[in-house]
């Protein structure tokens, strides 16, 4: 299961619940209290990395952790491609796209008057 920073504090109390730990115990082995324990597994403190591996390791357990892409909305070697190019011809390059852009809108427009004026064609 992906598990958020945001859920550090669900892991600690999952792991806890699992050991069979109470916070009391956990408390007195990580050296702070069984409130500071209980504001982390309830969400108002969200722990450091570090406090979350250290509450992890006096309960037998460590931290895994690992990274995933983000979804990009380009396409990553279409923008790697773009940085390659100067200004000049990325200013060149965007200019053509928007001339075409341009002739399609006029296209476009252009047939929707015929259609007006003729009407749509039909298939026999």
């Amino acid at each position: 299961m992906v598990r958020t920073v945001s859920q550090l504090g669900e892991i600690v109390r999952e792991v806890r619940e699992r050991r069979g730990i109470s916070r009391r115990s956990l408390a007195r082995r990580a050296g702070t209290s069984p409130a500071a324990i209980a504001r982390v597994e309830s969400g108002p403190e969200s722990p450091s990395f570090e406090r979350f591996e250290a509450l992890l390791l006096v309960m037998g357990e460590r931290p895994v952790l690992r990274t995933e892409p983000l979804a990009h909305r380009y396409d990553l070697d279409d923008l790697a491609l773009e940085r390659e190019r100067s200004a000049a011809e990325r200013l060149a390059h965007s200019l053509s796209w928007n001339r075409m852009a341009s002739e399609f809108a006029i296209a476009g427009a252009r047939a929707r008057r015929a259609n007006e004026v003729s009407g749509p064609a039909r298939d026999d």
